[in-house]
């Protein structure tokens, strides 16, 4: 193994630090993307890619997004989980690139549910 470099630890300090901000909560929302082979199959990671390519373009620093394995939901895959401060989870479904983008743009930024694309609100109420 190569001796580590100073820009290697610099590289490290500044992860360990991005994991402290995600750790302490400092954003305001968090979108988990499902991740088991049967959401990758599905398209998951192009789904993945495109809210990243949008979370860069409109510079939004405070969302966290994160991946998780599969929801149990294989037939509604692609799906993600938005879970803003103060409000309940809200699971969409059958996503491809255009509806991850709507969601990030309406739902997180401006606070207005998607129910054309949600299964469910919480974790009673279904739509």
């Amino acid at each position: 193994m190569p001796k580590m470099t100073i820009e290697d630890l610099k590289a490290i300090q500044e992860k360990v630090k991005q994991q402290k901000i995600l750790r302490e909560g400092v954003s305001n929302a968090r979108i988990i993307i499902h991740m088991g082979t049967c959401g990758i199959a599905a398209g998951a990671r192009d789904v993945m890619k495109a809210l990243l390519d949008e979370i860069e373009q409109r510079g939004v620093k405070d969302v966290i997004v994160t991946t998780s394995g599969c929801a149990g939901l294989c037939s509604k895959e692609p799906m993600a989980t938005v879970e803003i401060v103060g409000k309940p989870p809200v699971k969409y479904i059958n996503l491809d690139q255009r509806k991850i983008r709507k969601i990030l743009n309406d739902h997180v930024l401006a606070g207005k549910i998607l129910t054309d694309f949600a299964l469910g609100v919480g974790s009673e109420m279904t739509y």
